[in-house]
């Protein structure tokens, strides 16, 4: 939760210095964020491929749960579409795009600033830290409403990462591995399902 304050930290203060021009350099004309995605997608690989146990712990799945993070994607993206129906200023497949980041605020606000423009790329940033935030802090009534894999779900991409803690601490230890599992899958599916789906309009 502390990275998630700290992202929005900067954002505000990007906006406050773009807002009152204190940086004399026009970002919009830039490859500045082009760059900086594609240095980010070179930690991801890195952090995938360090970490040898993540891949080797995979083979002990239960092969039912192994469908848990394609049914996350799939309730997101519907959730998302019809969402869409109802809002008049923003298109089914842009509310897709945005909640295909599932928590991964970072990645997904990058890729939508760049092929939508900055206030797509805010509501991705802003709603993908909701999404971080609330299987943080709700992750005790999840468990306790809708059963141990609920978090999980919720969680999004961050299940791998940053709320694997809380998951372990209200759904059990033996709920570990299908979490770190289904954050890499969903984790993975990110940058391909954002991307597509910000090429494509309905």
């Amino acid at each position: 939760m502390k990275g998630s304050l700290i992202i929005v930290s900067f954002f505000i203060l990007g906006t406050l210095c773009g807002f009152y021009h204190l940086i004399p350099y026009d970002f919009t004309d830039s490859k500045l964020s082009y760059y900086a995605l594609c240095g980010l997608m070179f930690c991801v690989g890195i952090s995938i491929g360090n970490d040898p146990n993540t891949l080797k712990s995979f083979r002990s799945l239960n092969p039912r749960l192994m469908f848990l993070p394609v049914m996350t994607i799939l309730g997101t993206l519907a959730g998302c579409a019809v969402a869409g129906i109802f809002m008049s200023q923003i298109t089914s497949s842009d509310c897709m795009a945005v909640g295909a980041g599932f928590g991964y605020y970072s990645l997904s606000s990058i890729f939508i600033t760049e092929y939508k423009g900055p206030e797509l790329g805010t509501i991705a940033l802003l709603s993908n830290i909701m999404r971080e935030i609330i299987a943080l802090l709700g992750a005790p009534l999840l468990v306790k409403y809708f059963g141990k894999l609920a978090p999980i779900s919720v969680g999004g991409a961050t299940t791998m990462d940053t709320t694997l803690p809380i998951i372990t601490r209200c759904s059990g230890k033996e709920f570990v591995i299908i979490s770190i599992f289904h954050g890499f899958v969903v984790d993975f599916s990110v940058p391909f399902l954002v991307t597509f789906l910000c090429s494509i309009s309905f």
